[in-house]
């Protein structure tokens, strides 16, 4: 990447550039970036489209579904004429249109203990936006392994949680240091039973963007070894402590 930012790229990121703590030193790193999506649904549509506004050079998407008329209300790239179309397809279609420079690289799959090695490596920072464990402690492991960062999110009802790893600090704990057993039911994250506000996945979904970006940049404070809950309903935000054990 040219060490000197473009005409068109200081246009399109004049107001990111302005802040202090960005400036053509940080949308440089912001350019440089490699993030991987985990589910293009409630959670990975706000946070791929916040991602590609801000300039992440690489996006890529993991997904295997396609759209249904009951994703629409809180995915946010999708409309009515994109059902029974692939997610992957549809958001890279859409992500390009917002912006043209991001390259979008698109995974018509569900993760699984075969590919994630091969789709994660080429990676910096992973965004969990997966709607069950399994997955998310499949992701949480090898990020682990591997040393990437990765900010995992949920969602249920009108609450959501964030997570927030940076796997090259040894002294950050993991997913399973807050859960501690490998058997949690599904029912929790099913959107389906439970019900989902819409405005609850896009206000996670960008928090789990911002903390990338934050993340990608070195500003600010993460949420090492705190779990962020959101309660929309009552508009109560607090952090919860827990350790590496």
């Amino acid at each position: 990447m040219s060490s000197v930012l473009g005409k068109s790229q200081i246009e399109r990121f004049s107001r990111q550039l302005v802040l202090k703590n960005i400036g053509a030193i940080g949308q440089k790193k912001i350019l440089s970036a490699k993030i991987l999506i985990v589910g293009v649904g409630g959670l990975g549509c706000p946070a791929a489209e916040n991602l590609t506004r801000a300039g992440v050079g690489t996006i890529g998407l993991v997904d295997n579904d396609t759209v249904n008329i009951s994703n629409i209300h809180r995915q946010s790239l999708f409309s009515s004429k994109d059902i029974k179309k692939t997610k992957v397809s549809v958001a890279a279609k859409k992500l390009k249109d917002i912006n043209p420079d991001t390259i979008i690289k698109t995974y018509n799959t569900r993760l699984n203990e075969k590919n994630i090695k091969k789709i994660i490596k080429n990676y910096d920072l992973i965004i969990d936006g997966s709607d069950n464990f399994k997955t998310k402690f499949l992701i949480n492991d090898y990020c682990l392994k591997f040393k990437k960062k990765l900010v995992t999110g949920a969602i249920s009802k009108f609450d959501g949680h964030v997570f927030t790893f940076d796997f090259k600090d040894k002294k950050t704990a993991s997913l399973k240091n807050f859960y501690q057993e490998d058997d949690i039911s599904d029912d929790i994250l099913n959107c389906e039973f439970e019900g989902v506000l819409g405005t609850t996945a896009s206000v996670v979904g960008a928090t789990q963007a911002n903390e990338a970006l934050k993340m990608i940049i070195e500003i600010g404070q993460n949420l090492k070894n705190q779990l962020l809950i959101i309660d929309l309903l009552n508009l109560n935000f607090r952090k919860v402590n827990f350790k590496k054990k």
